[in-house]
């Protein structure tokens, strides 16, 4: 079952680490936090539209949520979705 998702629902944010910035001043690959149900078209298609960009191929990798303890009990944090997307050559997004 698709739910139909809108582009700002389906990239949540950029991923803002000091790998995700090497790769996207060197390789051209960027790095967002998704929605888990969105699918590898789906991301792309939202990269294009957001930022203007042509689209070349998308990574995902589902993370698992840390366990954590605290005085009320055990507990999980959620599980995300990342998404690496390799831009062309001549095209950039600029983050900041």
């Amino acid at each position: 079952m698709s739910l139909a998702l809108d582009n700002t629902q389906i990239i949540k944010r950029p991923l803002v680490t000091e790998k995700a910035s090497w790769e996207g001043n060197d390789r051209n690959r960027y790095s967002f936090v998704v929605d888990i149900n969105a699918s590898k078209p789906q991301i792309a298609a939202a990269v294009a539209e957001i930022y203007k960009v042509r689209v070349v191929g998308v990574s995902t990798q589902v993370r698992k949520g840390k366990s954590f303890r605290n005085k009320y009990g055990a507990g999980q944090k959620s599980d995300w979705k990342k998404a690496i997307v390799q831009v062309h050559e001549e095209d950039k997004i600029e983050l900041f």
